[in-house]
């Protein structure tokens, strides 16, 4: 018999990157009760992983749950970045409604379109949330017209054109439902969830279905699977079988491990759960997102979300320069191909295929940053390796190569939006709409391709004022050529150490990516030359001593301006085709993927031969 679990309610929060979504999680954890009155809390407590501390974004979906007047609220965190959409459509099954976060200065952006529209094509309830009330320059009102335009945008159903909106401050830890009147605390918007977000239905005298979402380890458990209940009962250490996702696969019936549901946020061991609850399941040696954990009696796999195809993919490959092996841990082509493997078993958007050498593998995922973000995880886990420039995945629909657009928005200073929009449209971009006074909204729809290289270029463009975001449009018919980046490379001419006064000579050429004092090998880019073509350069020579006076101190006064150590992402974003960028948990460097000075020229006399 069906019954609604009126003790619980599943949600999910939305949001485009920084709108202070982790912050209004961290008050709703502590108004509900989940810690000591005078317990200290680190910020952003559902940040869990370094990388997203540091940037300041949510990258995996994390659970938590706190407790509102015997009701107890299941609260999914997924990532504001569509780079992780692969994340956010999985998460999205488990809920059935989300709270719709949109800053109240920068309304509704990129991201939050993307997601907005997977969670309407899911037919979830929505409460728009204005958060950051108490920024100075909030505009509630017309941010409020902006998203019920959006939602009008997305063909949403009447219902879901009446949410509820409530007006919050995340940093403060208040809401209330007019933005003139400033709230206590949250409990306006407590009430709004339990109000407006249905209570979970169905029978838990049915066999068992239990469909996994996502994915944790454990050294002691190993693999746990995270989803909802979608019928039926579970109790620990009953006997199951795993109904594989995209298969007809069925596993032999194992006993349940561990049962645990979400207190806060701890994982806490449980002895049974029902339909609607959201559980963390063990006791299977393989299991994958979207795996179906059913009664033996009955295998009754349920279908799982349609997870957007990758759209950007590079080449990862074993270093082979000549400092191979000296700052790694992890530096073969079996310890690459593991890990990539074990990454593709929990991130759904990614894809690896072997190439035809033993030692490279193409990674493919749903953007520049998704796949920067695994390059650093690798880093930092003690992986050495080297990757090409990314590309992108065209399609052919209809007999029609098409490639992936993208929907981009600019927030800019006035006086920079006419460079914004001339560098934008040479790289293939359509002006959509442009609105604002003292800062210009711009949005663009421009191919994925056009955007490789540009980040670095329109923050020097903007002065470091602008702010831009990207999020995946549609396929389109390929738009013609891209310019692509028109300075060359300052590329070292032989091995050994930096000296100042062999750089001092080289600034002259381009921008240094070096300081005196770094080692370098011959095809190791050491700066951007500032004119097309590449100059090799020698940076390691040192000044003849002609006299006792002529001392180190005299190489130590040549000034060197303007030294720029690129990031991970600005060396991806420099790299050519015929240049590499050399990751290891000490550096990153740049490369000829040809390292003999000789050998590059014989190559290019070639290629312009024909």
């Amino acid at each position: 018999m069906k019954i609604v679990r009126d003790d619980i309610r599943n949600i999910a929060i939305i949001a485009h990157v920084d709108h202070g979504k982790t912050t209004l999680v961290d008050e709703m954890l502590k108004q509900g009760g989940v810690f000591r009155k005078n317990q200290q809390v680190a910020d952003r407590v559902m940040d869990s992983n370094d990388l997203e501390r540091e940037r300041g974004i949510t990258i995996l979906s994390k659970n938590t749950a706190v407790h509102y007047e015997g009701v107890k609220i299941n609260i999914v965190d997924t990532p504001g970045h569509a780079d992780f959409s692969g994340e956010v459509e999985r998460v999205l099954k488990m809920v059935s409604g989300v709270l719709l976060l949109v800053d109240s200065f920068e309304g509704p952006m990129p991201q939050t379109r993307f997601v907005l529209k997977k969670a309407l094509e899911l037919d979830l309830k929505v409460i728009i949330v204005v958060n950051k009330t108490d920024r100075p320059d909030a505009r509630c009102a017309e941010v409020v017209d902006e998203t019920l335009e959006l939602l009008l945008e997305l063909d949403a159903s009447d219902e879901q054109l009446d949410s509820p909106i409530i007006f919050a401050s995340g940093r403060d830890g208040t809401a209330t439902t007019d933005w003139q009147v400033p709230g206590q605390d949250l409990r306006p918007l407590f009430e709004a969830i339990l109000n407006h977000i249905p209570a979970p239905e169905g029978d838990p005298d049915a066999p068992l279905q239990l469909l996994i979402s996502t994915i944790d380890y454990n050294d002691y458990v190993g693999r746990i699977g995270v989803g909802r209940i979608e019928r039926g009962s579970i109790h620990a250490g009953q006997m199951a079988i795993r109904c594989a996702y995209g298969s007809s696969f069925t596993s032999p019936a194992a006993r349940l491990g561990g049962l645990y549901e979400f207190d806060g946020l701890k994982r806490v061991s449980c002895e049974s759960a029902r339909v609607g609850d959201i559980v963390a399941v063990s006791g299977f040696d393989e299991l994958f997102i979207g795996d179906t954990i059913c009664d033996p009696a009955m295998a009754d796999p349920l279908p799982f979300v349609k997870i957007d195809e990758p759209t950007v993919s590079m080449t990862f490959c074993v270093n082979d320069s000549p400092f191979a092996g000296t700052e790694g841990q992890y530096v073969t082509s079996r310890h690459l191909r593991a890990r990539l493997m074990k990454e593709m078993q929990t991130d759904v958007s990614l894809r690896v295929e072997d190439t035809e050498t033993t030692d490279a593998f193409r990674v493919s995922g749903r953007g520049e940053l998704h796949l920067s973000i695994l390059i650093e995880t690798m880093r930092r886990q003690g992986y050495e390796f080297q990757v090409t420039k990314p590309v992108v995945l065209y399609k052919d629909i209809d007999g029609e190569k098409c490639e992936p657009i993208e929907r981009v928005v600019c927030d800019v200073p006035t006086e920079y939006s006419g460079v914004v929009i001339e560098k934008l449209g040479r790289r293939r971009g359509t002006l959509l709409t442009m609105h604002g006074q003292d800062r210009m909204r711009l949005e663009f729809l421009i191919p994925s391709r056009g955007l490789f290289g540009y980040r670095s270029e329109f923050l020097t463009d903007t002065h470091g004022e602008g702010v831009m975001s990207a999020v995946f449009e549609t396929y389109e018919p390929v738009k013609g050529d891209i310019p692509t980046r028109l300075s060359g490379s300052l590329v070292a001419f032989e091995a050994g150490e930096a000296t100042s006064y062999a750089l001092f000579y080289a600034q002259d050429r381009g921008e240094l990516f070096i300081e005196p004092g770094t080692k370098v090998y011959s095809g190791m880019i050491v700066g951007r030359n500032s004119r097309p073509g590449d100059i090799d350069v020698n940076v390691c020579k040192k000044k003849h001593m002609t006299n006792s006076r002529n001392s180190a101190a005299a190489e130590e006064a040549l000034k060197i301006t303007g030294v720029r150590i690129p990031t991970l992402e600005e060396a991806l974003e420099f790299i050519d085709d015929d240049e590499l960028v050399e990751i290891t948990p000490k550096s990153i460097r740049m490369r000829k993927r040809v390292l003999n000075a000789e050998m590059r020229k014989k190559l290019e006399s070639r290629k312009k031969q024909g």
